[in-house]
């Protein structure tokens, strides 16, 4: 984000009611050693361990609780409810936290405990349920779904408070040097990746649950019980990342008496008794300064809301219904029902589909540590951005391809009578596969490039790091929204399945790069931001 008509004077901004604490101009800060970076970025690769568990087998997993495939969507509603207020408010309330521990780490710590808290309760929502009156004999599992909703919401909760001030640190941790952003949110991007293969990997082995055999239950079978031995394995490796970060990388208490915020380099002074002093208002933190950071943003960060909202509503009904796609069209199977058959096709699709999730993130992880190769070969990041982009628009656009060869080349095998749905031809498996794969690339540019750029865009802001960051989740998390509730009704339009979703998203893919490639402006060089940086008093 970018002040338009602001400059320091007298010790308030100029046009501007000043709100809160507002940096100080002060020589720029040298970012902190690499390792730092590195170990901080780490904590990704717990956050994405669940969210890859959470993508490839909560949907299914709702399903068999008895939510209909068309309202399953509504479930993932909690994630960008949660994200649009959450993120903002954490932002900003991180970039003014006078806790002694820094002003990041007590936010990251606090959000793990929640996380934790929620995966026990999503893993155990069927065994509560039962324990609460659900019957085992009915399809519909009413106690066990309003749990689940509860712990999903408190998940989603705790991702959110973890992912931004994470991305802020890192931001803080790279001080003003462009590279050095890329880099730290290459690395975010690359343990993003691992966490997905170690994600992917344990949702797609079917036997898990023999580690802990008393998760199998009257109330849990084999399905439920891998996954919540799944969700042990994620908690602890994130509970690991997190405290080995945190009791090495450290920030030094900050305040507004003494702008002192240590190796993150941020200064910040208190300005909000001056504004009083001249009579001006004080606006209702947060709200005020939300508004006051919309209205002044400048051009190159409403182009990348823009572009950053079209790209997630074409990623979103993927994510959402990737695995339930390979379950459903390309082996042909049902989630609910009474045909054991169909219900076994159904989750072998949704164990190959997490196997397409873990060879999406081998490439994702590969293509996070060539970013900036890939973006000087093809003329800057903006350019990048735009390419695959239009890569994304072909990859959603030949799973209509690979539904329609897998309807035609249905086959069937006669057993004791019965009619037996077999599994679709190896070429059709590969073909589904290859597009998980080739979309890790895809993913990598977006989980990396746009954060880059809103940190860098926000460098001649007076919002602080986690602020920025927080409103450019609104441009992801307002998208969500529409696709959580739209993607069912919007598909059962068409007569249900996952196509009418996948299509609407190639068209916004293909758009989202032709606005990159068009009206998205290139981030200026380092020494720019600096002196933009120091002109506006934030660093």
């Amino acid at each position: 984000m970018e002040r338009s008509e602001a400059h320091v004077t007298s010790g308030k901004i100029s046009g501007l009611q000043v709100q809160q604490p507002l940096p100080r101009a002060v020589s720029p800060p040298r970012p902190s050693p690499l390792r730092k970076t590195i170990l901080v970025a780490a904590i990704a690769a717990g956050i994405q361990f669940g969210w890859a568990l959470q993508l490839s087998l909560l949907t299914p997993y709702v399903q068999l609780l008895g939510i209909p495939h068309k309202w399953a969507s509504l479930i993932w509603l909690c994630g960008p409810v949660s994200g649009m207020v959450v993120q903002p408010i954490v932002g900003y309330y991180s970039d003014r936290c006078t806790s002694r521990f820094g002003r990041r780490r007590p936010f990251i710590a606090s959000s793990v405990a929640l996380v934790a808290t929620a995966v026990v309760l999503i893993g155990f929502a069927a065994d509560l349920g039962h324990l609460f009156g659900d019957s085992l004999d009915s399809e519909m599992k009413p106690r066990a779904i309003i749990l689940f909703v509860i712990g999903f919401w408190i998940l989603d909760v705790g991702n959110n408070m973890l992912q931004g001030p994470c991305r802020a640190f890192l931001a803080d941790l790279s001080g003003n040097n462009q590279k050095r952003v890329r880099a730290a949110n290459a690395f975010f991007s690359f343990f993003l990746a691992v966490g997905n293969v170690l994600g992917c990997a344990a949702g797609s082995y079917s036997k898990l649950h023999k580690i802990f055999p008393f998760t199998t239950t009257k109330a849990c079978d084999i399905y439920c019980a891998n996954l919540k031995s799944c969700f042990f394995f994620s908690i602890v490796l994130l509970i690991t990342l997190t405290t080995i970060a945190l009791t090495y990388v450290h920030e030094r208490p900050w305040s507004p008496e003494n702008g002192n915020s240590g190796d993150v380099g941020n200064e910040i002074e208190e300005e909000e008794e001056e504004a009083e002093e001249a009579g001006e208002p004080t606006p209702v933190p947060f709200f005020g300064e939300v508004v006051t950071a919309l209205k002044e943003l400048k051009r190159p960060m409403w182009v990348l809301l823009l572009v950053t909202c079209l790209n997630w509503i074409a990623w979103f009904p993927f994510l959402l219904f990737d695995t339930d796609w390979m379950g459903r069209e390309v082996y042909g199977g049902q989630s609910e029902g009474d045909n054991p058959g169909l219900k076994k096709a159904y989750n072998s699709g949704v164990r190959a589909g997490a196997l397409g999730l873990m060879l999406n993130s081998v490439v994702l992880g590969f293509t996070s540590l060539t970013v900036e190769v890939l973006a000087r070969a093809v003329g800057g990041v903006k350019r990048l951005w735009g390419i695959v982009n239009f890569l994304l628009a072909i990859c959603l656009a030949m799973t209509v391809l690979v539904t329609k060869l897998a309807e035609s080349h249905r086959r069937y095998a006669t057993v004791n009578g019965a009619d037996v749905l077999l599994a679709p031809p190896g070429g059709i498996k590969a073909g589904a596969l290859s597009i998980f794969a080739v979309l890790g690339i895809p993913i990598a540019i977006t989980c990396s490039i746009p954060f880059a750029l809103a940190s860098i865009f926000s460098s001649t802001s007076g919002a602080g790091q986690g602020l920025s960051l927080g409103i450019l989740n609104l441009a992801i998390v307002i998208p969500q929204m529409v696709v959580s509730v739209g993607a069912g009704p919007f598909d059962a339009i068409f007569g249900g399945g996952n196509m009418p979703a996948f299509v609407l998203g190639a068209v916004a893919a293909a758009a989202s790069g032709i606005f990159a490639l068009t009206m998205l402006p290139s981030p200026p060089p380092d020494v720019l931001v600096a002196k933009a940086a120091a002109a506006s008093g934030f660093h």
